[in-house]
């Protein structure tokens, strides 16, 4: 049985990669096995959390592989992880399916993350309605972002109505802030000021975020392995800073099908491989 959580929140831009980085390093740090999925077709948010949780990251997006092998993915991960998080996409009841649909779907309890910074007694009717607007959802509890102090904090605390748990707050802070362009962040890189921007998020989310998170089993969920049809085939995969469009759940259905992967970088002048 692994702690498990959704994280959803109104809308983009309210800090859920940089908070889902921050709980998944901060539970590593502790010993933890943790593994992170990204709702939906994104492939640059992965990046940084397959950074911070030292594992690699897989996309649950019903429309590409189906409700069975989402369900399948989150069984597989449970098998080995202590700790699993997926990252919502856009705002909780955005898009169809959306994260909250999502959530429906595989039992997973939703924790939401809201961007405080200009509000006050708001933020509980915020909370409440994005709990309450599809009955089927299980909010367990709500992160404040960008809340610099504990009289701030204790406005919201105070706004709060039914049953969703305040689980804490995480400052507003630069050296925290992930790089961002139009329509999202930029590529991850390895630089040493990255790792540091990851590892001073971790601290903020222990020292104030309560990451008691719901322990939830997963559905169990049996799927057909895959003919060996690419057996003795070897494929050859572009990778590196400029081919970097690639999703882990396909790679590993070709190595499933018996292909041998060889990668090779054409930024760094590599010649093309015997493929």
């Amino acid at each position: 049985m692994a702690m498990m959580v959704l994280i959803g929140a109104p809308a983009s831009g309210q800090g859920k990669t940089t908070v889902a980085a921050g709980i998944a390093r901060a539970f590593v740090q502790q010993g933890k096995r943790v593994r992170v999925f990204k709702a939906g077709p994104d492939f640059i948010d992965p990046f940084w959390l397959t950074n911070a949780s030292d594992a690699p990251v897989y996309q649950l997006d019903t429309w590409m592989v189906g409700e069975e092998g989402c369900q399948a993915l989150l069984a597989d991960a449970a098998q080995v992880a202590d700790v699993i998080l997926v990252e919502g996409v856009m705002g909780l009841h955005d898009g169809t399916p959306s994260s909250a649909d999502l959530a429906c779907l595989l039992d997973l309890p939703v924790l939401l993350l809201i961007d405080a910074c200009a509000m006050a007694q708001t933020f509980g009717a915020l909370v409440y309605g994005l709990a309450n607007y599809d009955t089927r959802l299980n909010c367990v509890g709500v992160i404040a972002n960008r809340v610099n102090s504990d009289g701030h904090a204790q406005l919201l605390i105070d706004s709060l109505r039914g049953d969703v748990r305040w689980m804490g707050r995480v400052a507003s802070d630069p050296d925290m802030v992930l790089p961002e362009r139009h329509l999202g962040l930029v590529m991850f890189d390895q630089h040493q000021e990255t790792t540091q921007k990851l590892d001073c998020i971790a601290r903020q989310v222990s020292l104030h975020l309560e990451l008691a998170l719901p322990s939830v089993v997963p559905l169990a969920v049996s799927q057909p392995k895959p003919e060996k049809y690419l057996h003795g085939i070897r494929i050859g995969i572009a990778r590196d800073a400029a081919f970097c469009f690639l999703y882990q759940a396909n790679l590993d259905l070709l190595c499933a099908m018996g292909a041998e992967l060889v990668f090779f970088s054409p930024c760094q002048g590599d010649r093309l491989p015997n493929i």
